[in-house]
């Protein structure tokens, strides 16, 4: 029994060994690592992190030295080496490198033996890989000689701290570790600044975000709980990020300085059961600034984006991205930070004002400016007379025209600090080869006089000529004449769509007949007619969706007027396209672009619940497309049937809206119309049932309707629900919202629990745009600034009824 007593003993003695050894990791003077083969990499206790050589992503013959998580997927780099010679590029390294700790310090050779880096140390007596992440160098009586953490490149991690003097460079691309176009500087005056950066010099621009601390800041910190910030020298702490985003011990952290200039703090699950949940992905939980593209305005240099393109700035995902306009295009698709170029030859500047009017024509751009490339101001001017202006102006590629100003702005090459601006009110105006097959014509003041002189041209002719060839030219006049009246009739409606670029097609039924292969694969089928998938006999055999209205009588004919009429003037990436139409004889048609990933409804209720991310951004884009409807078309529409059926998916399930059937056109003097009622049952306002005029707040309700779909991924009337209470889901929501358990909307939605802040601003914004009185309900651009967050949304008030949705 003796040696039993002394089992726990030599247990806790075992496991203090076990603690002790997974405490720290000695590397041993001798040791090394190459690129290939079984040593590669010096692993931390915990094995989180490695230091060692990784593979350039997309160069298999090149290696980095660099220090990266070591648990997960895609092993992301935190740290990596810089040439010794100016510090702007990485260390890459090719096979038969060797980096060996040796003679009291650290050194990286080439195959040839030539020294590529080392970190200027001496005395060194082992190293030492941390479980924070923190690669050291010690001295023999265990003083730090050197560590990573001391010279950062892109990114910190918890624990990590950077003095006075100390600086993050972005990458220029994610898969080329030079420094990028951003730096952000802990500055010796003690100011925290980030800074655009010329490539490859590294000159700094004017600044774009500060701390406004010259002579106190001290030192940023990413302390151990997962909060970032910029400590004073009185004590004060700026955060720079929030405080106890996420467990440490259940999630991974680091914070990174990004490609395109934003500071971002990413978690990423330790779990693997999580990370399958996650799909393998890091996920950002705070940046800064908010929103790069509005904040980066700089008088020298291209801005957030490239020259003469634009930056877009998803809030959905907190992401970026560089755009270029349309019949622009990238100087490098990978490097798109070297910005676009027309694709098209420049104007030249030796046409004359008619020539430029002929080859050259103005067409509307969505919310997309450059602030700081004016060159030319009119004011007051008409929108009609800025679009000449700019056409026949040479230098002149973009004009602005403010309409409650009557202003007219132009812009020249190369455009800088491009952005998508939501709040743009004004025109804009994007200058482009004029296409073959639009029309030029003059002003209907100048139009008599072109008639005018064609006839006198004629007379000329007549009496100065042969009788045969009077009679061939009176038949070329008449026979013309002719012709142009019956164009005239076929394109009167195309021609109506006077800012939208280019007109909608005028397609035969031939042709439509062939596309669609006799009308034979059918993808949806609504009140005014049958829906059929087609192909166009075009160069990029392009898929189109041919609406056919079959029952042709006056209602129908008046239906198709206003779609061809309402459609063809509007122009918005979150709104089906109008390709074209067919009027021949009975037929009546409609060719809109083809949405790959069909309707909304087929989306939202399956068994697969879609990400969470995905329905917020789909939450976005039929936000925007309404605002577009109601408040920046030259004439407002409602909708009138807004539903999931209605919203559809294209290739990358960007969300756009679709059937224009039932709109309602207004004038801009009218505020609301009295019709009979329309719409589908769950999505009808309660003012459908109620002798007062309708107005654009009856799409605001139903979208109040699906926007708790989106968030709960179920129909708002499910009449087979277990639980009464949640038959209706409008009902549901405002009880779950009053009682403070919005949790039990999104039960067993992982991915929208962990976003639980923004699932209760979507469902207070949807409460809102449900109350039963149409003038409570907040306008589009409200609901917009509302879902970005842009601004606080008060307690809605509890609505008296929701019996008008069951309808």
């Amino acid at each position: 029994m003796a040696p039993l007593l002394f089992l726990p003993l030599f247990q806790l003695l075992l496991l203090n060994c076990i603690t002790s050894s997974h405490a720290q990791i000695n590397i041993t003077i001798g040791s090394s690592l190459t690129p290939q083969g079984e040593n590669t990499s010096w692993v931390s206790a915990s094995a989180d992190f490695a230091f060692g050589f990784r593979t350039v992503e997309g160069n298999s013959s090149s290696y980095l030295l660099a220090v990266w998580f070591n648990n997960i997927t895609d092993k992301t780099v935190v740290w990596y080496a810089k040439t010794i010679s100016n510090g702007q590029e990485a260390v890459q390294v090719p096979p038969g490198s060797i980096l060996k700790l040796a003679d009291g310090a650290l050194s990286l050779r080439d195959p040839s033996g030539n020294e590529v880096w080392n970190p200027r140390v001496t005395d060194v007596g082992y190293a030492r890989m941390l479980n924070t992440g923190n690669f050291k160098l010690l001295g023999i009586d265990g003083t730090t000689k050197w560590e990573t953490f001391d010279s950062p490149s892109d990114t910190i991690l918890p624990t990590q701290v950077l003095p006075l003097k100390t600086a993050l460079y972005s990458r220029l691309l994610a898969t080329d570790y030079s420094n990028g176009r951003f730096l952000l500087n802990v500055q010796g005056d003690g100011n925290l600044v980030m800074y655009p950066a010329a490539v490859p010099s590294g000159y700094s621009y004017d600044p774009y975000w500060a701390s406004n601390t010259v002579g106190n800041g001290s030192r940023l910190v990413f302390n151990e709980t997962g909060r970032i910030y910029f400590a004073l020298t009185d004590g004060t702490q700026i955060n720079i990020t929030s405080a106890g985003v996420d467990s440490m011990g259940d999630f991974f952290h680091r914070a990174t300085f990004d490609t395109d200039g934003v500071f971002r703090q990413y978690v990423y699950p330790k779990s693997t059961m999580a990370r399958r949940l996650w799909q393998e992905e890091w996920r950002s939980v705070d940046a800064l600034p908010q929103n790069i593209c509005t904040a980066i305005q700089t008088k020298i240099g291209s801005g957030a984006c490239g020259f003469n393109s634009y930056c877009f700035f998803d809030g959905t995902k907190n992401t970026t991205s560089c755009l270029c306009p349309q019949r622009y295009k990238f100087f490098d698709d990978e490097r798109k930070y070297k910005g676009c170029r027309p694709d098209f030859e420049p104007q030249s500047c030796d046409l004359d004002e008619t020539t430029s009017m002929m080859q050259y024509e103005m067409t509307p751009i969505d919310r997309i400016n450059w602030p700081l490339s004016d060159f030319e101001k009119y004011s007051p001017i008409d929108e009609t007379e800025c679009r000449r202006l700019c056409v026949i102006d040479c230098f002149c590629s973009v004009a602005v025209f403010n309409k409650p100003s009557n202003t007219c702005y132009k812009k020249k090459l190369p455009l800088s600090n491009g952005n998508m601006d939501s709040t743009l009110q004004a025109t804009v105006l994007l200058k482009v080869p004029r296409s073959t097959n639009t029309p030029y014509m003059l002003s209907s003041g100048s139009s008599k006089w072109k008639d005018k002189k064609y006839w006198i041209l004629g007379s000329s002719l007549l009496f100065g000529s042969s009788v045969l060839v009077n009679f061939l030219l009176i038949s070329v006049l008449f026979f013309g004449t002719y012709c142009g009246i019956t164009w005239r009739k076929k394109i009167q409606l195309s021609q109506a769509s006077n800012n939208s670029g280019l007109p909608p097609k005028i397609f035969t039924y031939s042709e439509l007949d062939k596309a669609t292969g006799g009308f034979r694969e059918v993808l949806g089928t609504g009140a005014s007619g049958v829906v059929y998938k087609g192909q166009l006999q075009d160069e990029c055999g392009t898929n189109i969706a041919v609406k056919k209205i079959e029952k042709f009588h006056q209602e129908a004919e008046k239906e198709f007027l206003v779609e061809v009429q309402t459609i063809g003037q509007t122009f918005h990436r979150n709104l089906v396209r109008l390709l074209g139409f067919c009027n021949e004889g009975t037929e009546r048609l409609l060719v809109y672009e083809f949405m790959s990933n069909g309707s909304l409804n087929t989306l939202l209720f399956t068994d697969t619940r879609p990400h969470w991310s995905l329905r917020v951004q789909i939450a976005l884009e039929v936000a925007r497309g309404l605002l577009y409807l109601h408040e920046e078309c030259n004439k407002q529409i409602i909708h009138c049937d807004m539903k999931p059926q209605n919203i559809l998916l294209d290739d990358n399930c960007a969300a756009k809206i679709s059937d224009f059937g039932l709109a309602k056109l207004l004038l801009l003097n009218q505020t609301k119309t009295n019709t009979g009622i329309r719409g589908t049952r769950g999505y009808v306002a309660p003012e459908w049932f109620k002798n007062i005029g309708i107005t654009s707040k009856v799409d605001i309700y139903s979208f109040g309707v699906i926007l708790l779909e989106l968030v709960c991924c179920r129909k708002n009337v499910e009449l087979e629900a277990t639980d009464e209470e949640q038959t209706i889901l409008t009902y549901w929501a405002n009880d779950c919202y009053r009682c403070g358990r919005i949790d039990l909307l999104v039960k067993g939605d992982d991915e929208a629990i962990f976003n639980i802040k923004k699932v209760e601003r979507f469902v207070a914004v949807a409460l809102w745009c449900l109350q039963e009185e149409p003038s409570m309900r907040p306008t589009m651009l409200k609901v917009t600034q509302m879902l970005d967050g842009a601004v606080q949304i008060p307690t809605p008030p509890d609505p008296s009824s929701y019996i008008s949705s069951l309808a």
